[in-house]
């Protein structure tokens, strides 16, 4: 939670830190005067950049999936399969953490974690991994994904994607209204 907190105080932050140099800048009086609400685009900003940011945090269990063509594994289909599935949950009792679904998807080496909460996340290894490495190798990277899990670096990496999402939105914003105010300047249309 203290995380979440920061991480919207530094988003209001940089917000702040965008308005104080229009205004210094002078940028904000030439906007305004052309009908751009500098205040609606800010919070337009915020709520699209960490809107976008939570959407893309809640699908990206399923997105993963169906990009990779993962196929979680239900009911272990062979020694292989059993041993991956108890090594994550081995992982995860230890981490105190929910079972994450474990899904297997053909690729080159790789392995991911992803998902919104800690007790409802997915843990995917690639045929690649399972064929180029011993298995103390793959525990090794299992190991390391049930990690990311357990830290809750997903909904880490979506706070700074939601700081840097309304940053974007607000300059493109306002770079895109000032170019068409300045090629608009001389028309008649």
């Amino acid at each position: 939670m203290k995380r979440i907190f920061l991480f919207v105080l530094t988003n209001f932050a940089v917000m702040a830190v965008l308005m104080v140099t229009t205004r210094l800048l002078g940028v904000d009086r030439y906007l305004t005067a052309n009908g751009l609400n500098m205040t609606a685009l800010a919070g337009f900003s915020l709520v699209m950049g960490f809107g976008g940011a939570t959407i893309s945090l809640l699908m990206s269990k399923t997105m993963a999936k169906m990009s990779t063509g993962a196929q979680v594994i239900t009911q272990p289909r062979n020694a292989d399969e059993a041993w991956i599935v108890q090594t994550v949950q081995n992982f995860a009792s230890k981490a105190g953490i929910g079972m994450p679904e474990v899904a297997i998807y053909d690729g080159a080496p790789n392995a991911f974690a992803t998902g919104a909460f800690k007790n409802s996340a997915l843990v995917a290894v690639s045929t690649g991994l399972l064929q180029s490495m011993t298995r103390e190798e793959v525990e090794a990277v299992i190991g390391h994904e049930v990690a990311h899990v357990a830290n809750g670096d997903m909904v880490t990496m979506t706070l700074i994607q939601g700081v840097m999402n309304t940053f974007v939105v607000f300059l493109s914003r306002v770079i895109g209204y000032a170019v068409d105010s300045f090629l608009r300047r001389g028309s008649d249309s």
